[in-house]
């Protein structure tokens, strides 16, 4: 019971600002979707570069978050403020590079056989929330360091506002309400760049009031190499991880353009519900990286493996909530997002709803893989992770997804299917690794 009480109560605030992040791009999508089928389809597309990149990049930020929480179970405040100052080092140096492939976005995508209008429609959303990755990115670090000093309370309430905010931009810029232009697309990308600044600032000033022992910001010019490439180490391995699960769905949704506009429309909306449940498994996954990375730093490997079991029964709980929904209601949860009185609105739900009872068949694999990964990530065991990762994503589920979808002819069943494959060989390594090689804590570094 202590443990699942402290999961819970360090748990539940992550969970809260993990979906109340996905209310944000959840909005743009119900939205646009509302505004017209085209902006919500190179919405789909545009999006999906923006997070492929943003994913790549989080690695350095989500490594706060063990190193953060070891350096403050053992009470090494310098060493806190070390690993934060140089993951936003890292994540500028990373914006920096990416910046120019989102600029040249429209020959990319029209390169990788999307229809041209919807291309270029999306070419000119990342011209303008482009720029969003740089506070994206600077946010989650923040977000990190707070949650794995157990101030996640902040990050919720700073998120909601943040939700409330989007949703008001969207609906002045993307519709022209209250006298604003109908900006339609651009509109959303322009609420999309507000909100991401307004989150890493007000998080900043948070930080640097409320926790004044670390000093976050002074002198946070000045280099220190060591700590940076332990950070950089530890990340890259897991953003590379992010990466080759997040472009699995990349490809996914490529693959979906090739089917069909309606396909790639009702393959968003799927993906946004899906993502749903997801994000409170990767929330809880959180979790469990900063509670394992607490008794990382104590040489605690009792309570490493009675806290893992824990918060996997939580994941698990979840999964058969998510199941049912999908299950029993899946033409609802599709409708929610197409305007009532569009003519295509009875064939993308159709098509929507089948994807989502498939959906109901990787919600355990997704959530068990996920878990798997975040309890590595607490014994800072992170490139072999990685490298099943790449096998499970890349060489196992993206040739099945195109020979479900195309060979076989299941068109975007068997793509979905492909995804559910590559996500249990994904579950069934991680987790064999965790528990028969990741829990000896007798050192600081994990294993090999």
């Amino acid at each position: 019971m202590q443990h699942l009480r402290a999961s819970l109560l360090l748990g539940f605030p992550i969970v809260g600002s993990q979906l109340a992040q996905h209310l944000i791009q959840m909005t743009d999508t119900i939205m646009l979707g509302w505004y017209s089928i085209d902006a919500l389809a190179a919405a789909v597309l545009a999006t999906t570069m923006w997070f492929l990149l943003f994913v790549a990049g989080s690695g350095f930020a989500t490594a706060v978050m063990p190193m953060v929480a070891a350096a403050a179970a053992s009470g090494n405040h310098a060493e806190v403020r070390r690993s934060t100052r140089m993951a936003l080092w890292l994540t500028v140096f990373f914006c920096v590079l990416v910046m120019p492939i989102m600029l040249a976005s429209g020959p990319i995508l029209g390169a990788l056989g999307q229809d041209p209008t919807i291309a270029s429609m999306a070419a000119s959303y990342l011209i303008i929330a482009g720029w969003s990755i740089f506070p994206a990115l600077g946010t989650m670090v923040l977000r990190s360091y707070l949650s794995a000093l157990e101030r996640a309370h902040v990050v919720l309430w700073i998120t909601l506002i943040a939700v409330v905010l989007n949703a008001a931009v969207n609906y002045a810029l993307i519709f022209g309400n209250w006298g604003a232009p109908e900006l339609g697309l651009r509109g959303a990308a322009i609420a999309t760049v507000f909100t991401n600044f307004f989150s890493f600032g007000t998080l900043a000033i948070y930080a640097a009031v409320a926790t004044r022992e670390h000093a976050l910001f002074q002198r946070l010019w000045r280099p220190d190499w060591e700590c940076f490439a332990r950070v950089y180490h530890l990340g890259w391995p897991i953003g590379a991880s992010f990466l080759a699960e997040v472009s699995l769905f990349s490809i996914a949704a490529i693959f979906m353009g090739w089917i069909g506009t309606l396909e790639l429309a009702a393959h968003g909306i799927a993906l946004q519900i899906a993502s749903t449940t997801f994000l409170v498994h990767s929330a809880l996954a959180n979790t469990a990286t900063i509670r394992a990375g607490a008794a990382f730093g104590r040489h605690d490997e009792v309570n490493l493996r009675r806290g893992g079991l824990v918060i996997c029964g939580v994941s698990a709980v979840v999964v058969l909530v998510a199941m049912a929904a999908f299950i029993f209601i899946p033409e609802t949860l599709i409708g929610l997002f197409v305007d009532p009185t569009d003519p295509l609105r009875p064939q993308i739900i159709a098509i929507g709803a089948t994807l989502m009872l498939v959906a109901a068949v990787f919600q355990l694999a997704d959530a068990g893989q996920v878990m798997a990964q975040g309890l590595l990530r607490g014994v800072q065991d992170t490139k072999i992770p990685m490298v099943i990762a790449l096998i499970s994503y890349w060489l196992v589920a993206t040739p099945a997804s195109y020979i479900f979808g195309f060979v076989f002819d299941f068109g975007g069943v068997g793509v979905w299917f492909g995804l559910v494959i590559g996500l249990s060989f994904a579950w069934v390594m991680l987790t064999y690794r965790f528990w028969a090689r990741s829990v000896r804590i007798g050192n600081a570094t994990a294993p090999a």
